[in-house]
């Protein structure tokens, strides 16, 4: 079996791939002070209540965009695993011919995200990640990664506006019935949850003016996901497993070049 991890900035997902098929996954906080050994424990656990064995771990790969903590977690995979984990970075095969100023600048997770997409869905395909950033990676028809567009996500702006202000306080970011805000919470929601539907919906119609992909895929991911795509029309598909199928496709890819 394969372990992908998935280190965010607000979260770590994992999953278990047993050949293609996901057979488990998980998601834990991302937490700077936590040890090798307290992320080793919860994720153990974890497999064991799936019926998985640590032994049954054959080889691991990791994506992370918070390199702070990237010790630590392939210390973990090292100590409880025994086994060093395919990073995601420079010298690593993905597929992906990435056309950018700077591809080393690149975030591992925008590539993750546009091999899984690509691989899955074809393209031209946009992937938007509603993460603690709202990431539009755009890939071609020839599977290139030909532009990216990150703006703030949607949890970031809330905790903005709340922490920020005095009186603007957290609230669940939810639809609320109407656009206009009757109280400070649906007032809040119009403005957060609308006003990124009005985001997405603009910069999707940007990109296929300025690509010429009239008929390009747009696939969602991420936590709020399938908030955005009930107050859009431009997305296709909300798929919350992308981002760990792009990373099992990259380590068999590298696998295969090894062979």
């Amino acid at each position: 079996m394969i372990l992908a991890i998935d280190v965010g900035n607000t979260n770590i997902k994992y999953g278990v791939f047993d050949g293609d098929k996901l057979a488990a996954s998980f998601r834990v906080a991302s937490q700077l002070k936590k040890t090798a050994d307290e992320y080793g424990a919860v994720l153990t656990n974890l497999l064991v209540t799936s019926g998985i064995g640590i032994s049954q771990i054959d080889g691991v790969i990791l994506s992370s965009v918070i390199p702070s903590l990237n010790y630590t977690i392939c210390h973990m995979c090292e100590y409880f695993f025994k086994t060093k984990p395919l990073v995601i970075g420079p010298g690593v095969k993905t597929g992906l011919n990435i056309k950018a100023d700077n591809p080393r600048e690149i975030g591992s997770d925008i590539i993750v995200n546009s091999v899984g997409a690509y691989k899955k869905y074809g393209g031209p395909v946009v992937v938007i990640d509603f993460g603690t950033a709202t990431t539009f990676d755009v890939v071609s028809h020839k599977g290139e990664l030909i532009g990216c567009i990150i703006a703030c996500g949607m949890k970031t702006s809330l905790e903005s506006l709340a922490h920020g202000t005095a009186q603007l306080p957290m609230i669940e970011l939810a639809a609320p019935k109407s656009v206009l805000g009757r109280n400070t919470e649906t007032a809040m929601q119009a403005g957060i949850v609308f006003g990124m539907a009005g985001l997405v919906e603009r910069i999707i119609k940007m990109i296929k003016a300025e690509t010429g992909y009239e008929t390009m895929k747009v696939i969602a991911t991420g936590g709020m996901g399938k908030l955005i795509k009930e107050e859009v029309s431009c997305i296709d598909a909300v798929d919350r497993t992308l981002t760990l199928e792009g990373l099992k496709f990259i380590y068999d890819l590298n696998k295969k070049s090894e062979a």
